[in-house]
């Protein structure tokens, strides 16, 4: 389904344009309240800047104190009440922080915000554990391509219009309430209409002890590595995105000579940026969730910051301030400027796989809690970019010195995650292939089974048939194939990242034989799904072999559904053998198209190599 599609259907328009309102509105009250401290519009003994450095980490507070309360509740109860439970809880606040902009008051303010941090620490795990449960495998990437570039629109949004209404001549503070007040009720009236998602964990006992809990969370989250890792990958990029963000004000006045309309056309380009880069995600992913697009958005976070860095030290401000008309009309800032977006794009391209891989690979009855971990690792993380952002400053980093500190860190921390978790580099190759050496189609990818142990069985082409099938699959599939494939260099490196069972002959290799067998039949065990191609060898004239006894052998061991699965237009290509020997001739049929077919899965008892094959012949058709 496309994202228009999303947007009007019902499982998901409601949820979107409620959680929209919510980061939107979180923002307008935000930068209204710094807006009227740091010009002193509000009475409080303490200083402009305290009070607006204040108000930061008071915001954040809330997520170390009661993520792990609402990863519980939310795998607990069901979360559309959840939702609008929060969303009333929002009208309070609001009608709160409204007294407190009528009284100028500073404490009612900061407490104001506190619940608003508290507000988003409520709805933050139920925000992304509830997309698995109301969107299709396929449409899980386009969902959270969505909600993010919702979130970072909402946020330039809520930027520009918290500044505009608390500006008003004589009245600005209570046009603020009054447009908070009625976000906060728009909110609560669409959030009625998204739809039941019910508990994942009715039974679980909710502790309320945060240090205990907190503690709980991220450790019962770091059981799985991959997991870990893309939660620490997701918290870095906030970690990277506060760290720039805090230093746009900089960058706008003090290097750019800009003002401040150029700072804020500055956060929109970052902004639309990031939108771009998650609605490509969703295009280039195909409807899977993609790793292999992670690599390219971090190098893209490296590359484009030194790069920014160093065209933001040539775009240096001359002695006048700039107006928004002047900076785009100097070809110096152009090039800060598609930086800036590149970054963004970067970053969509980085955090959105990461995000459905997370809500793909939970266990969905600890789903919320998962997302729960996340959401204090990210907070912490901001905070420590605060922190460092100030260090640095106070050292005398200049901005673009600040960039290139920041564009190394995130070498240093893609190379350590990609190096512990190499799944996302084998997910790039495969990426790589199946998107410049082919165009691959999709047909009746549906039976795959969403979950539980299956046994895939495909007619053999080509040398690259099992990156081709992986690059199509939305489940990681464990491949069975010729141990002297297996050892193909480069591809040696997928397989092996893979889990590829290598296999031969009884006559080449009995023991090896053995081996495999018993490791299929310990990965169906385990609920995998298991890939064979069972003429044993590659076609030597595009025609579909005999099916060999050995499929019959693994499901008599171990009785689960089989696929049938048909590859139609390698044939020809660079990795097959026609006209001899693959891989020797001259490179050929850049970009063909080639398409990954399906059939309905066939009972374990009637699963024959005859009918088996007979099954993948009728898929493939005439198109070899």
């Amino acid at each position: 389904m496309s994202e228009g599609a999303l947007l009007r259907s019902r499982r998901f328009a409601p949820f979107f344009w409620t959680q929209f309102l919510g980061a939107l509105n979180d923002n307008v009250f935000k930068n209204a309240l710094v807006i009227l401290f740091a010009f002193g519009a509000a009475e409080s003994a303490l200083s402009a800047d305290v009070l607006v450095n204040l108000a930061g980490g008071i915001f954040v507070l809330p997520f170390f104190l009661f993520s792990a309360v609402a990863g519980q509740l939310a795998d607990k109860l069901d979360k559309a009440r959840i939702i609008r439970g929060v969303k009333l809880f929002e009208i309070g606040i609001m009608a709160f922080g409204a007294v407190g902009f009528a009284l100028r008051s500073a404490p009612l303010l900061l407490a104001a915000l506190f619940l608003m941090g508290l507000h988003s620490a409520l709805f933050g795990p139920v925000k992304f554990s509830i997309l698995p449960q109301h969107l299709r495998p396929d449409e899980l990437v386009s969902g959270n391509a969505l909600v993010e570039m919702g979130t970072f629109v909402a946020i330039l949004l809520g930027t520009i219009l918290g500044g505009v209404v608390v500006a008003v001549p004589g009245w600005g503070p209570t046009v603020a309430s009054a447009a908070t007040l009625a976000l906060a009720v728009t909110g609560w009236l669409v959030s009625r209409a998204v739809p039941a998602a019910p508990a994942a964990d009715p039974g679980l006992r909710v502790r309320w002890n945060p240090v205990v809990e907190t503690w709980r969370l991220v450790a019962a989250a770091r059981r799985v590595k991959s997991i870990w890792l893309s939660i620490l990958g997701i918290s870095w990029f906030w970690f990277y995105g506060a760290l720039f963000l805090a230093q746009f004000p900089s960058l706008g006045r003090e290097v750019l000579g800009g003002d401040e309309h150029v700072v804020t056309m500055l956060l929109a380009v970052f902004s639309i940026g990031v939108g771009l880069g998650c609605m490509w995600c969703d295009r280039l992913s195909g409807g899977v969730v993609e790793l292999g697009l992670v690599p390219i958005g971090a190098l893209g976070l490296t590359v484009f910051a030194f790069d920014l860095a160093h065209a933001s030290h040539v775009a240096r401000a001359a002695a006048e301030t700039l107006d928004v008309a002047a900076f785009v009309t100097s070809a110096r800032h152009w090039r800060v400027a598609l930086d800036l977006a590149a970054i963004g794009a970067s970053g969509g391209l980085f955090i959105v796989p990461l995000l459905a891989f997370v809500q793909q690979r939970s266990d969905p009855a600890h789903r919320s809690r998962t997302i729960a971990a996340n959401n204090v690792v990210n907070a912490f993380l901001m905070v420590v970019a605060a922190l460092v952002g100030i260090v640095l400053k106070t050292s005398g980093f200049t901005v673009p010195q600040l960039f290139v500190v920041t564009a190394v860190l995130n070498a240093a921390v893609a190379v350590y995650i990609f190096t512990v978790v190499p799944e996302f580099l084998m997910r790039l190759v495969i990426w790589l292939l199946v998107h410049t050496v082919y165009r691959v189609e999709q047909d009746g990818l549906e039976h795959l089974p969403s979950a539980g142990p299956a046994l895939v069985v495909s007619n053999h082409v080509s040398y690259v048939d099992a990156l081709v099938i992986a690059s199509a699959s939305r489940r990681p599939i464990r491949f069975v194939m010729d141990h002297a494939i297996f050892r193909l260099p480069i591809l040696r490196f997928v397989f092996r990242t893979g889990r590829a069972i290598p296999i031969a002959s009884r006559k080449e290799d009995p023991a090896r034989l053995a081996q495999a067998y018993d490791e299929v039949a310990r990965a169906l065990d385990d609920g995998e799904l298991v890939c064979i191609f069972p003429e044993g060898r590659l076609t030597t004239d595009g025609e579909i072999g005999p099916f060999r006894q050995g499929v019959e052998r693994i499901v008599a061991r171990t009785p689960v559904p089989v696929v049938p699965m048909a590859l139609r237009g390698l044939w020809g290509s660079f990795f097959s053998r026609y006209g001899g020997a693959p891989m020797r001739r001259p490179f050929r049929r850049f970009w063909s198209r080639i398409q990954v077919a399906c059939g309905p899965a066939v009972a374990p008892e009637r699963a024959t190599a005859e009918t088996l094959q007979q099954r993948v012949l009728a898929l493939r058709g005439n198109r070899r």
